[in-house]
C-alpha cells in the first residue's frame, strides 16, 4: 500500500527558508537602526519579513497532507516578500537615495554570497550593522531578489508534483478503493 502522509517538513534545508531567514534578520536589524521603532512602517516590513519565512515553514510541514496548502503557502511567503521589496524600494526613493540595479558591482557582490553553501545572517552582517542605509537597503533588496527567485521556482516544482502526483485526497481516494477492492477479492 502507497504511503498516505508522506513525508514532510525539512524546510530549514530548503534554500528558500535559508534565504527568507536571512531577509528577516536582515529585516529586524534594518529597521531597528533606520525606521523609527514605533512607526507603522517598522512593524510592517518586519511583519512581511516574517511572513515570507513562517510561510514556508508552515507550507513544508503541512506538504504532507495537502499539496494544496503548500502551494497556497508558498504563493503567501512570496507575495509578502513582495511587498517587503516594495517597502526597501520606497525607503530608497523618499530619501533620494539610489537604488542598485543587479548589474552594479554592490550588487554583483551580495549575489555571489548567496552560492555559499553555508551562509547564514552573518554572512550578510557587516552590510546590515556596519553601513549607511543606502547600502544595507541595497543589500536586502538584493537577498529579496534572490529569495523570491528561488521561491519562484519552488512553487513551480511543487505545480509539477501536484499535476503528475496528485495529492492528499487522491492517495486517500486510491488506497481505500484498493482496500475496498482486496475486501470483495476474499469474499
Amino acid at each position: 500500500m502507497t504511503e498516505l502522509i508522506r513525508k514532510h517538513g525539512g524546510y530549514r534545508r530548503l534554500k528558500t527558508f535559508i534565504g527568507a531567514e536571512i531577509v528577516y534578520d536582515a529585516t529586524v536589524v534594518f529597521c531597528n537602526r533606520f525606521i523609527d521603532r514605533r512607526s507603522r512602517t517598522h512593524d510592517q516590513m518586519v511583519q512581511a519579513a516574517r511572513s515570507g519565512r513562517q510561510n514556508i515553514a508552515e507550507g513544508s510541514v503541512v506538504s504532507g497532507t495537502s499539496k494544496k496548502i503548500e502551494l497556497k503557502l508558498t504563493s503567501i511567503a512570496r507575495a509578502s516578500l513582495e511587498e517587503l521589496l516594495l517597502d526597501y524600494e520606497d525607503f530608497l526613493r523618499h530619501r533620494g537615495l539610489p537604488q542598485f540595479d543587479k548589474e552594479h558591482p554592490f550588487s554583483q557582490e551580495i549575489r555571489l554570497i548567496g552560492y555559499r553553501s553555508n551562509r547564514s545572517y552573518a554572512s550578510y552582517a557587516c552590510y546590515f550593522e556596519q553601513t549607511p542605509p543606502e547600502i544595507a537597503a541595497n543589500a536586502a533588496i538584493c537577498l529579496i531578489h534572490q529569495t523570491i527567485f528561488l521561491l519562484r521556482r519552488q512553487l513551480e516544482v511543487l505545480a509539477q508534483r501536484f499535476e503528475t502526483e496528485g495529492g492528499f485526497t487522491e492517495r486517500l481516494y486510491h488506497a481505500r478503493q484498493k482496500r475496498n477492492s482486496f475486501e470483495r477479492w476474499e469474499k
